[in-house]
């Protein structure tokens, strides 16, 4: 399991020597009647992908994401319940996907997250959800397929300094283009924000308007810097990923664009985002598939359909 190829690292060891209160703590996190007890998974029935969905009104859900999503799979499952967090597995054209549902922000990640990583063996993480746009191009009803996030909550520089990138994994960005692609769907490709303020944070007043000066500023800094879109989720599943050995990626419509004056609609593009993972995770599970069949570590193009490309000289 890759819980344990961690836990077996020298380096982790020693860090672990030198905490005087490991043996106080269940070395693989709380569980309730044997299963880890934050989502309440069953973990021999998680997928090998996972969607992780929040339960958002500005997505317009008429119910449970989790279960939206579920629904537009195969011989879907419940295999986790626990009031906080809701998971389904299912098939998308044979690949078995998890979706887990829960509460918004960095912090409600990392408790899913936690119990994924920890008790099973799934390989890649995306964010699929909605977003709010910054990028002058960028409107209502488009997906942005994060190339990179921009760490501006809090809860991942307590795995590691800021200056670690949070960056998507090649395979799931190329996968996901594919995927908009096909669907012949609008997006856009490039660097995502992640907040923890949802209002003064990201650049909107709080209440009765309230705002401080270095607030104001946040919008117009990152839409120069060509931030396509902002959100609360997508820094967490791509840096733990990144820092676990999994894939992580983020694929979320937009509702609205702060910086352009676009105005909100409510769920606007969503489909396309929910339709661009699913399709994006088969394509995923067929690059897999060429990598293993070539004994390949990596994918690239030249994979594609069994076909490798020659060096050529020129």
């Amino acid at each position: 399991m890759l819980s344990e190829k961690i836990r077996a690292k020298q380096s982790i060891k020693n860090i672990r020597e030198r905490y005087e209160y490991y043996q106080n703590v269940p070395e693989r996190g709380l569980a309730i009647n044997g299963r880890p007890a934050l989502t309440q998974i069953i973990p021999e029935k998680a997928g090998d992908f996972v969607l992780v969905t929040v339960r958002d009104p500005l997505c317009a859900y008429d119910c449970d994401p989790a279960k939206i999503i579920a629904d537009k799979m195969e011989h879907s499952e419940l295999i986790g319940s626990s009031g906080m967090f809701t998971s389904y597995t299912g098939e998308y054209k044979g690949v078995r996907i998890t979706v887990v549902s829960g509460g918004s922000g960095s912090p409600e990640m990392e408790l899913i997250l936690y119990d994924y990583m920890e008790y099973t063996d799934a390989h890649t993480f995306l964010r699929v959800g909605g977003s709010g746009g910054i990028g002058d191009e960028v409107k209502p009803g488009d997906v942005v397929i994060s190339s990179g996030i921009v760490r501006e909550e809090g809860m991942t520089k307590a795995y590691i300094p800021a200056a670690y990138p949070a960056a998507s994994h090649y395979e799931v960005v190329t996968a996901m283009v594919q995927a908009a692609e096909g669907l012949n769907a609008p997006y856009h490709v490039g660097t995502t924000v992640s907040v923890d303020s949802d209002f003064i944070g990201g650049g909107r007043p709080g209440v009765g308007g309230y705002m401080q000066p270095w607030n104001i500023e946040f919008a117009g800094i990152y839409n120069r810097a060509g931030v396509l879109n902002g959100d609360r989720e997508s820094a967490a599943i791509v840096t733990l990923s990144a820092l676990f050995g999994r894939r992580g990626g983020s694929v979320c419509s937009v509702a609205d664009n702060l910086c352009t004056g676009e105005k909100f609609d409510a769920g606007s593009g969503h489909n396309f985002a929910i339709e661009i993972a699913l399709e994006g995770c088969y394509l995923l599970n067929e690059m897999d598939r060429q990598k293993e069949k070539h004994g390949k570590r990596y994918w690239y193009a030249g994979l594609c359909n069994g076909k490798e490309i020659k060096d050529e000289k020129i």
